[in-house]
């Protein structure tokens, strides 16, 4: 077993699984119906293969690589752990969900509740993973490093990256999709930003 396993949190790693497990169950019955898109590096891939028809294969292997990397190098070898935990959930629970039909397959025709629910998913999910130390995407991994490297709060991270990503949609992807798309990332960005606020009960317990 690798070394920078056995230096893991087993209470953290429960987290990363389940709260990626709930990102997944989100993005499979919420976000692949909804029609919504999404800002940051998901956002981006979409953006490269519509205009220089770049394969979602490579680009979204390049990014998000680059994404881990930054973290490792920023936040230690602990975040790689708990990130592979995280990835681990998100496909495990993303497969059980692909056995059974979604639960709101009419949910595009409510884009606005699509949002809401969405951003709940995917804030809370991302939030907790990124409390223990994990990721699930590129996102969060760069939003974490950026985080620790300008000393700023993470839902601004999130939120200039997703508007960065979201505008430059624009040139392709109707206003009114957008506007939605942005409710989505502002209140996904807020929801992460609380949750990083919450006491750290690990810490509570220290002497």
């Amino acid at each position: 077993m690798p070394r920078f396993f056995s230096n893991l949190n087993p209470i953290s790693c429960i987290f990363a699984f389940l709260a990626s497990g709930l990102q997944a169950f989100g993005m499979y019955n919420i976000h692949a119906l909804s029609g919504v898109t999404e800002g940051g590096i998901f956002g981006l891939i979409l953006l490269l293969d519509h205009w220089f028809g770049l394969s979602p294969a490579i680009t979204s292997f390049v990014l998000n690589s680059s994404c881990y990397l930054l973290g490792w190098k920023t936040l230690g070898k602990s975040f790689v752990g708990y990130s592979l935990v995280a990835a681990f959930g998100y496909s495990v629970t993303y497969a059980l969900c692909q056995q059974f039909p979604p639960l709101w397959p009419g949910i595009a025709e409510w884009p606005l509740l699509a949002s809401i629910l969405g951003a709940l998913f995917i804030g809370i999910g991302a939030g907790i993973c990124v409390r223990v130390g994990g990721a699930t995407s590129g996102d969060d991994a760069l939003a974490m490093s950026l985080s620790q490297i300008l000393h700023l709060p993470i839902q601004r991270i999130y939120l200039a990256s997703d508007l960065i990503v979201l505008a430059l949609s624009l040139s392709y992807i109707p206003l009114r999709r957008i506007g939605y798309s942005l409710l989505t990332v502002i209140l996904s960005g807020q929801i992460i930003g609380w949750i990083q606020k919450l006491p750290d009960p690990r810490q509570e317990e220290l002497p």
